[in-house]
């Protein structure tokens, strides 16, 4: 049946035709009256419709902490309940829900404090809780990723041959930890995850972190390597609501190591970084991301069993997941001294856990973060053993840590400088302050005393050496750090592949032809600190630092104050390479003197590798 089309404007006419209303139909001022009535009834309409649109795309604020959001579906649902109500053509429709999906998509721009940090749009409606608590400050809810699809991503190996192109070290970082936390973008994992709250990211890719360790890797270290019950594994059980240490002294030999694995136990595996090339790679470049040290252990699980009681840690924690299955529970910090904590838990029983804020089971390509505070626990299914790996860093950075170092020295220079903080104090404030005499609030002599104390503890800003303390904190990073893995393209421009060797009854090609025109850089951004101390300037570096953490003495080497310049410049101008005679460091045999000094440390790299002098 063909559908008739009436106007707006001729129903006017009839309108007024019936109320007895001329209407003109010549002249200029018939169709200008026209016009301006089809106009106003076009504008009307158009008012109504938007005024709809409005109150059905309308985002309800419930509390100033909770948002109600109205989905896709519902807002579709609407838009038919008024199709039936008032029909409209089909142009209209069109024009209108094209505004609506707009609209829809403005309204998934959610703000950041009041999401669930959800990847997807929600499917129904929901509530979602502000990310900020009246305590913990925590996010009520873990993000989780929920989409299906296998994440697939670039192997290890290649990613790690892939890195090696790139100049600079900390870049490389970033490309690497964009790899380990994928698909999550580094930006907003820093922003909304980052020490506020469990992220668990799905991949439903199980050789996703294929390469970076395995149960065979696990046994032939065992084979091959001195491994030491305590000092590199422990083997612990959980059982009944008790954890049990089996840790025997001497070597692990792989014998004793998997019949405490058969009946029933969890093998923990303490840095191999010191075992395995590949761990040892990628905690040295994530390093540079962190400006902190980052550890690893490694963790193998028989089917059915747990190793350890509910704790906390002191670090934030990375859970890769490497083979098999493994079932977490996380929780909530229970009180403000949890939040972000400076040591390690107790062991918790059962009963002292309340309802975990995440259940979950990972799978193999799985990664779990939790930061440090949220207790936790993991049970192996019954199904198939568990490997898995825990990255840690952030242990011992944070803002209290650096005032640690830095009021010390703040005190001893305002000793040194203002009297008054070596005037004497009263003869009598042993009667008045303390513990013992703190009920006398109303005696005026505890007033003025604690005023003192106020007034030079204000004036002791202005002695804080902040840059000082810095470095210090530097230093310690520096101790922490392990050394860096050297690619091949940088290995023949170091040192390390000098051609000096033993020929003909003597030694050749020792002499290496550094010149004021050889164009040099720092081996990595974080390879080596200048700190000033006791009068003297020291350089601390990483470069022949232990695999095994602290194993070795910090290592440094005093730097000539009329050279310190040009050390500064060579840290600073990184990754760029500066000639040797561009260096602020004296006159021209200074400067190679300097280039030198640092390049037979390993700290130093030239642009392209050096000739050996003839002999």
């Amino acid at each position: 049946m063909a559908s008739c089309s009436v106007s707006a404007f001729s129903v006017y006419r009839s309108l007024t035709a019936e109320n007895g209303l001329s209407v003109q139909t010549d002249g200029h001022s018939n169709k200008t009256s026209q016009e301006k009535q089809k106009r106003s009834l076009r504008l009307s309409r158009r008012n109504r419709i938007i005024k709809r649109k409005r109150k059905y795309l309308k985002v309800k604020t419930e509390s100033s902490l909770d948002i109600h959001v109205v989905n896709n579906a519902e807002i579709l649902q609407r838009t038919n309940d008024y199709a039936e109500k008032e029909p409209m053509g089909h142009r209209a429709k069109r024009k209108i829900n094209g505004k609506r999906v707009h609209k829809i998509k403005k309204l998934k721009v959610k703000p950041r404090k009041a999401t669930a940090l959800s990847s997807d749009v929600p499917t129904s409606c929901s509530t979602v809780k502000s990310a900020t608590t009246s305590k913990a400050g925590f996010p009520t809810k873990p993000f989780q990723t929920k989409d299906s699809r296998p994440w697939t991503g670039p192997s290890l190996s290649i990613l790690l041959r892939d890195l090696r192109h790139i100049q600079n070290s900390k870049e490389r970082s970033i490309k690497l930890f964009e790899w380990l936390i994928a698909p999550v973008a580094p930006k907003r994992f820093f922003s909304d995850i980052w020490e506020k709250t469990p992220a668990l990211i799905r991949r439903h890719n199980g050789s996703y972190y294929k390469g970076l360790f395995s149960s065979e890797d696990f046994d032939r270290i065992l084979r091959e390597d001195h491994v030491n019950f305590g000092v590199n594994l422990d083997v612990t059980s959980y059982f009944d609501g008790e954890k049990e240490t089996h840790t025997p002294t001497g070597r692990a030999l792989p014998v004793v190591v998997w019949d405490f694995y058969k009946n029933g136990c969890s093998l923990r595996l303490l840095n191999p970084q010191v075992f395995s090339g590949t761990v040892w790679n990628v905690l040295s470049i994530l390093q540079e991301s962190f400006g902190s040290m980052v550890g690893a252990n490694v963790y193998l699980t028989p089917p059915g069993n747990q190793g350890f009681a509910p704790h906390f840690d002191d670090i934030e924690a990375f859970v890769i997941q490497l083979e098999g299955r493994k079932s977490w529970r996380v929780y909530d910090p229970r009180s403000n001294e949890e939040i972000l904590p400076g040591v390690s838990s107790r062991n918790f029983t059962q009963q002292e856990m309340g309802p975990p804020i995440m259940d979950t089971v990972l799978e193999a390509g799985d990664m779990l973060y939790f930061p440090r505070g949220f207790t936790h626990q993991a049970t192996c299914t019954s199904e198939v053993h568990s490997l898995h790996l825990t990255l840690s860093t952030f242990q011992r950075n944070t803002w209290g840590d650096l005032l640690r170092k830095l009021f010390p020295g703040t005190l001893d220079l305002a000793i040194e400088d203002d009297v008054e903080f070596r005037e004497g104090l009263p003869l009598d404030y042993l009667e008045y302050m303390g513990v013992q005499n703190s009920e006398r609030e109303d005696d005026p002599r505890r007033e003025s005393f604690n005023k003192r104390i106020y007034n030079l503890m204000r004036k002791l800003l202005k002695y804080a050496p902040i840059d000082a303390a810095v470095d210090q904190k530097a230093k310690d990073f520096i101790h922490d750090c392990l050394p860096p893995v050297l690619t091949k393209e940088e290995l023949a421009c170091t040192v390390y592949s000098a051609p000096a060797r033993w020929r003909d009854g003597g030694p050749r090609n020792i002499v290496l032809q550094i010149r004021g025109s050889t164009r040099v850089r720092m081996l990595r951004s974080n390879v080596a600190r200048l700190c000033g101390e006791d009068g003297s300037i020291l350089l601390y570096y990483t470069i022949e630092n232990s695999r095994d953490y602290h194993k070795e003495e910090e290592k440094c080497i005093e730097i000539d104050p009329e050279l310190a310049d040009g050390v500064e410049l060579l840290l600073c101008s990184y990754p760029q390479y500066i000639k040797v005679d561009s260096l602020p460091a004296g006159n021209l045999d200074d400067k190679i003197s300097l280039a030198a000094a640092l390049y037979e440390k390993g700290l130093l790299m030239t642009e392209y590798p050096l000739l050996p002098k003839r002999d």
